[in-house]
Order: C-alpha cells, then sequence, then structure tokens
C-alpha cells in the first residue's frame, strides 16, 4: 500500500509515493538518494536524469529497482524493502493521468471551490459541515494546483462520499484542467478581485478564469455563486448546472438578513431560505466569514442537509487558517492573519481589529501579486487602517503607500511607522508592545509576516 504523495524531499515518510519534478530552482531528482534513505515506497522519475542528477543513488544503504516503461517487472524478484522507481516520460503528466484513473474507480460527490480570496476558509468550513453527514475527504492545506489537487485525489477511498476540493489558477485555462481531473459535480465560486492580476493582466481576464468551474459543471450539477459580487453571479449564464446563490442581494437563495459580530469569539448569522429563518452562530472571526458560512450552508442544502446538522457544522468549524487569536509576550493579544493577504481580506482584518479592547494595532506587510491594481489597493488599506488602528506599522518596499493614504484618511504622524522589513518591524514592535495591546499581523504569503509572529509568541529563555 502506497502512502501519500509528495514532490518535497522533506515530507517523505515510509511508504511515500515520491515525484521528482522540475522546477524553476531545483530538480526533485537531485534529492532521490534522501528519498529512497528515507522510506519512500516509490518515486516516479524520469530515466535520462538519474545518472546526471542522482549520481549517489548507489551509495545509499536501501535497494532500490529502476522500472522501465516497457519492462514487465514480477514484484517478487524485487526485495521486499526496495524502493521502485518508476520510469516515466514526465513524472508531473504521470502523476496527473494515474489520479484521472484513481478518481475514475469511485462516485463521492465532487465539490470544487474558486475564487480570488477565501478559497482555503471556504473549503475547511464546506469540509466541516458537510462531513456532519457525509463521509468527507478534504484537500490538504491549500492543495489546489496541478501538482497537489492530484495528490489529494489519490487520498479517495470507497469509503469516502464527499470530496471538498479547492481549485487555484496561475494562468487561464489551469482551472478547466483540474476540473478534467477531479470531475466536480458541485461548483463554489466566492469572489473576484485584482489577486493574479500581474499575471492575467485584467479583472475580466481573471473572471474569465473563475468561469472555468462553473462551465466545466454538468447539467445535472450545482453551481453555488455568491450572489453579491456582480462578476459572479453573471458566471449564472456560462453553465449548464443547476445555480444556487448566497449573500446579501433581495435574489439570493440563500439569503443573509444579519450579521452580529461578538469580536474574537465569532458570529451569529440570520439566513433566510424558502421563507424561513434561521440563526447560526460560529466562531469564525469576522463579518466577511458570514460568506464562508454561507456557501458552507448552500453546499449543504443542495446535499440534503438538514438546518440542525448545518448548525453543528458550523459550530465546529474545522481549522481556522485566517484570523487566528495566540496570545504573545507582554501580555499582548495577536491575531495571525498572515495566510495571505489581498485589499478586500486586509479591510476585513482591520475591521475584526476595530472591534477588539485596548490599543489597536496594526502590522501590515505587502499584498503582492495585484499589477496594476497594487498602489490602489495598498492606498485603500491604509485609509482603512486610519479608522480602525490606533498605530500603524505599514512593512516592505509599498510601506510608504500605505502610511501616505492612512496619513491621508487622518493618522497623525506619530501613528504611522515605516519599516523596510520584517526584522525590522520586530525590533519597533519588541520597543513599543504593552500589556492589554493588541495586534493584526497580515501581509502575502510572499513576505513571510509569520515570522513576526513566531518571534513575538516565543517564550524567552
Amino acid at each position: 500500500m502506497i502512502g501519500p504523495v509528495v514532490t518535497d524531499s522533506r515530507a517523505v515518510v515510509p511508504g511515500s509515493l515520491f515525484v521528482a519534478l522540475t522546477g524553476e530552482r531545483t530538480d526533485g531528482h537531485r534529492f532521490l538518494p534522501d528519498v529512497v534513505a528515507g522510506g519512500a515506497a516509490a518515486a516516479l522519475v524520469s530515466p535520462s536524469k538519474l545518472a546526471v542528477l542522482a549520481p549517489d543513488l548507489n551509495a545509499v544503504a536501501r535497494p532500490w529497482h529502476l522500472i522501465e516503461p516497457t519492462q514487465t517487472v514480477s514484484l517478487a524478484t524485487v526485495p521486499p524493502d526496495a524502493c521502485l522507481l518508476i520510469a516515466v516520460d514526465d513524472p508531473l503528466f504521470a502523476l496527473q493521468r494515474v489520479a484521472v484513473y484513481h478518481r475514475q474507480m469511485f462516485t463521492p460527490t465532487v465539490i470544487g471551490i474558486t475564487g480570488s480570496v477565501g478559497k482555503t476558509s471556504t473549503k475547511e468550513v464546506v469540509a466541516a459541515v458537510v462531513s456532519q453527514r457525509f463521509r468527507t475527504l478534504k484537500s490538504q492545506r491549500s492543495f489546489n494546483s496541478e501538482v497537489t489537487l492530484p495528490a489529494t485525489l489519490l487520498e479517495l477511498t470507497a469509503d469516502h462520499q464527499v470530496a471538498v476540493l479547492e481549485m487555484g489558477m496561475w494562468a487561464a485555462g489551469e482551472i478547466r484542467f483540474l476540473a478534467t481531473l477531479a470531475r466536480p459535480q458541485i461548483g463554489i465560486v466566492t469572489n473576484v478581485g485584482p489577486s493574479h492580476l500581474e499575471r492575467l493582466g485584467s479583472i475580466e481576464a481573471i473572471a474569465n478564469a473563475k468561469a472555468e468551474l462553473p462551465e466545466s459543471l454538468p447539467a445535472d450539477g450545482w453551481c453555488i455563486l455568491n450572489a453579491d459580487d456582480p462578476r459572479v453571479v453573471a458566471m449564472a449564464n456560462r453553465t449548464a448546472a443547476r445555480v444556487l446563490t448566497y449573500g446579501y442581494a433581495d435574489q439570493a437563495d440563500v439569503r443573509l438578513l444579519k450579521v452580529e459580530s461578538y469580536g474574537l469569539h465569532g458570529i451569529e448569522l440570520t439566513v433566510e431560505y424558502h421563507g424561513q429563518q434561521h440563526r447560526l452562530r460560529t466562531p469564525l472571526i469576522g463579518w466577511h466569514h458570514a460568506y464562508t458560512a454561507l456557501a458552507a450552508i448552500a453546499a449543504a442544502l443542495v446535499l440534503g442537509m438538514d438546518w440542525d446538522a448545518i448548525a453543528a457544522g458550523l459550530r465546529e468549524p474545522g481549522e481556522q487558517l485566517r484570523l487566528r487569536v495566540v496570545r504573545g509576550r507582554n501580555g499582548v493579544t495577536i491575531i495571525d492573519d498572515t495566510y495571505n493577504a489581498a485589499p478586500l481580506s486586509t479591510i476585513a482584518a482591520l475591521q475584526v481589529l476595530a472591534e477588539t479592547e485596548g490599543r489597536r494595532i496594526a502590522v501590515l506587510g505587502e499584498m503582492l501579486e495585484l499589477g496594476a491594481a497594487s498602489e490602489e489597493g495598498h492606498r485603500q488599506v491604509g485609509a482603512a487602517a486610519a479608522t480602525t488602528a490606533d498605530l500603524l506599522i505599514a512593512v516592505g518596499r509599498q510601506a510608504h503607500i500605505v502610511a501616505d493614504a492612512a496619513r491621508r484618511a487622518g493618522m497623525s504622524a506619530a501613528q504611522v511607522k515605516t519599516c523596510p522589513d520584517n526584522e525590522a518591524a520586530i525590533e519597533l514592535l519588541n520597543q513599543i508592545i504593552q500589556a492589554g495591546d493588541c495586534l493584526l499581523i497580515k501581509g502575502s504569503r510572499g513576505v513571510q509576516m509569520e515570522t513576526i509572529v513566531v518571534t513575538l509568541t516565543r517564550t524567552e529563555s
């Protein structure tokens, strides 16, 4: 039995299937000695690269056996503890083909989720809710690419009734390709925003890329759309599936009537569906998570779940990847939202900060991949910080844009600080934080704002 599929040699555990990928910076074939020694059951490899990139493979104490494409091998002749190196022309393509074959062996209801912001949070909450009634597989972390989605599909078993899969994209056509692998019957589109604008060039191009999920759904499937995002709700005209919408809009099928925030203790929603009102409480933090909850409610409804089960799932929404509340040194509270950042999610996080007690400090890093919308996006965040924070610390190359917008919106010069990098921000925070402060720390994945959280929560010896 082969265990998890990995592409990082450091993640190999006994029984793993390692896929030797060629990346921009390195090649997985270089690490095959570590993979074999680490206990991998098998590896997909390109044989032409073995001698060049893995010359030390013969020095590994553990046996390995190369299986050529045209070779017929009796496993009885292979040492039982050997690592099988399976030769293929293209390891990634081979992984995807195996995933397609594996997917065809089972009949779960597959839910695909895409959107510019909130894919991973929505995936977590949808999985938590539907698992109240169905045996559910979900993507790990933000596994949403041409590499990681096939790895998730290979975890499917006959026991799974539902699979909840996140679908991301770097370019047009990628979501359509992922849909051919996963064959979703239910698709959820959360929103369309400027994330990835740098690569796709326009909001319209991003919307077209996200619409590939609705376009890939079967006629007997369901397309779940955010009714409050005009670009998303317009996708109703681009799918053969039945459509269910959610949001504040009067025409929304799953309509949000009211959201009451309890600060760092979650939110309560009043939702109307088919003329009936339902009140639901969830520990998800921030009013924007009402949309996360609504998407999960909509998915549960099309699966025929009752409201008691839905409410139970929302009370235990799984791992909260965004807006984690942790205790820091010197008696401070930290809202850790370093998972990623875009203008919409950063402004939403700032509104959560505004509801906290004590001195409110916003530590904001750069938002990447916004392309031509980058300057305006950073200005919007700076203006929002002026109305929600007592002190702003802007970090990185575009810190001056955020700081200038905050001052223009009413913050005094003493309330606004800029730092060139995370190290400088940590040094400043160590000087100024005091008991009772509440810090929001947020930035794009690429700027690694989590290093600030780690430092401020580390116990001093």
